[in-house]
């Protein structure tokens, strides 16, 4: 899992780093929320940990600024900023948590499972989709009934977004922008036939197009 820390305090985003990597996630560290955000176009992060008052761009604007072009990547915002109206703030920008510092380690450990665990990060075993089909995340195979249909890394990956967003429109960008980094992003076609190869497997209605939006998955 890799995670991107915005945190201008030198000492704790040390403390934090060596923290996060003791448990053997993979840790970005930053400083000022212009460097964040020019970090988070190049690379592809799980989990970002944002400090709110930071030079350059501040963590609320920059998870504004992400979620007007469609990036959508699980939030906790750990921060001095103790009011209900902060708080308020920090969940319209789009983030998933708000930690006040102080905070105990074991606390962001605590945070950081259960959105893990509810944003599927990292998901493991068989997710059951309804009666008939089922995922095994491990192996990226559709089990229907007693078939195994192996899908290709790209196919799974795709997928597996759509599975965390089910029932709910993604755009292709979405898709592209969520998966990737730009320059490594398969063109709009590619990622269509992905999703015709993964509907052709599953039945035609497991994956509805909304016009203008993009795709859902019914299952």
């Amino acid at each position: 899992m890799k995670i991107l820390l915005l945190e201008d305090d030198t000492l704790l985003n040390e403390i934090i780093e060596e923290f996060l990597e003791k448990l053997e996630y993979t840790i970005v560290t930053t400083f000022d929320g212009q460097e964040a955000l020019e970090t988070i176009y190049e690379q592809k992060f799980d989990l970002l940990i944002l400090d709110v008052n930071v030079p350059s761009l501040n963590g609320f604007d920059l998870l504004k600024e992400l979620k007007a072009n469609s990036i959508d990547i699980p939030t906790i915002y750990i921060t001095s900023l103790h009011t209900s109206k902060d708080m308020e703030d920090g969940f319209k920008a789009g983030a998933d948590d708000y930690i006040k510092k102080p905070f105990h380690l074991s606390e962001l450990n605590l945070r950081i499972n259960n959105i893990k665990r509810l944003r599927q990060i990292e998901a493991s075993g068989i997710v059951k989709l309804n009666d008939k089909i089922s995922y095994d995340n491990d192996k990226k195979v559709v089990l229907i009934d007693s078939n195994e249909i192996q899908l290709s890394k790209t196919e799974s990956r795709v997928f597996e977004y759509l599975i965390k967003n089910r029932n709910k429109a993604i755009s292709i960008e979405e898709i592209a922008l969520n998966n990737w980094v730009y320059d490594e992003a398969p063109t709009d076609t590619t990622i269509r036939t992905y999703i015709k190869n993964i509907r052709k497997i599953l039945g035609k209605d497991s994956i509805s197009t909304t016009k203008g939006i993009g795709y859902k998955l019914n299952l």
